[in-house]
């Protein structure tokens, strides 16, 4: 197996939007390799603290690694971080100086040609973060119908050819079990008319859209993030990676939610409704990456990264 390798995103960025506190608590709900972990204890006093989730073993087991020096600050759970609550209960928290979320697939996920994430390698079709589930990539090509693949395909890669591919993905497993992602990659490829081959690779959105429902990656993420923004102190900051439109979509709809004040109809002499604003929005327009990181690390070209603050 090869060495888990991670390239943290956009890394001074997200340590600016944190403004890290020396004895701040802080929470990475998506370690990876350990990049963004480290420098925020790194940046942080002996008495700062983090606490993280992760559901690939081996990403947890090299950020264990790559932060052994700070043994003592830091606890890492095999947990969703949809599930923070039970993990800060567990650890007796009840108030973040700060949230991380990087959603970004590792380098290690993509490379490893076991995990079957990429559609450039020929390898077994996978696709799971935890590899314990047992939902994967094969079951969903194979055992899916074929409306249920056309629906997963619009929604979840906006792929304007889905039908088509569905419909040949079926015919192809008529005859036998698609087992491969380089046969996957190849029925995408022959369905998608020539014209539209130099829009970038065929098969991208096609193995996106099956690796979100693999890992289930959209189901409750709109409360998940609601509720980790409301975890944060005032003051906390929470800042989130994302890395293509659907994830960046919810995570701009719940900040812009929490950062609503009353929606009581104007002609009401007072406000009936109750709501107050949460947050104040730092970046109303996600930033992105430099063009130095683009050109060192071009899995950071479509990353966008949005920042609140708890009032």
């Amino acid at each position: 197996m090869i060495e888990f390798s991670h390239i943290p995103v956009m890394l001074e960025e997200c340590m600016k939007g944190l403004n890290l506190k020396p004895n701040g608590v802080y929470f990475d709900g998506t370690i990876g390799g350990g990049g963004h972990s480290y420098e925020i204890l790194k940046r942080t006093s002996p008495n700062g603290r983090l606490i993280a989730t992760d559901m690939d073993s081996f990403a947890i087991a090299a950020a264990d690694k790559r932060l052994k020096e700070f043994a003592g600050r830091y606890k890492i759970y095999k947990s969703n971080y949809k599930d923070f609550a039970e993990v800060l209960k567990q650890e007796r928290v009840d108030g973040l100086d700060g949230v991380l979320l990087d959603f970004g697939v590792s380098s290690f996920q993509l490379d490893e040609e076991s995990r079957g994430f990429s559609y450039r390698k020929d390898a077994p079709l996978d696709m799971r973060m935890d590899e314990t589930s047992a939902l994967t990539a094969e079951t969903v090509v194979n055992e899916y119908t074929q409306e249920e693949l056309t629906r997963i395909l619009k929604e979840y890669g906006e792929e304007r050819f889905a039908a088509r591919i569905a419909a040949n993905v079926c015919r192809v497993r008529s005859s036998h079990r698609i087992c491969r992602t380089g046969e996957l990659a190849q029925i995408v490829e022959q369905s998608i008319p020539a014209k539209f081959h130099g829009n970038g690779p065929c098969a991208r959105k096609t193995f996106q859209a099956i690796r979100i429902e693999v890992n289930k990656e959209l189901e409750d993420l709109e409360a998940a993030v609601k509720g980790l923004t409301r975890s944060l102190k005032k003051g906390g900051r929470i800042c989130i990676l994302t890395f293509h439109s659907l994830e960046d979509r919810i995570v701009k709809n719940v900040f812009r939610d929490l950062e609503t004040d009353c929606i009581c109809d104007k002609s009401l002499p007072i406000c009936v409704c109750g709501k107050k604003k949460e947050i104040e929005v730092i970046t109303h327009k996600p930033l992105t990456a430099t063009k130095e990181e683009t050109e060192k690390n071009s899995r950071s070209k479509c990353a966008k990264l949005r920042i609140a603050e708890r009032i």
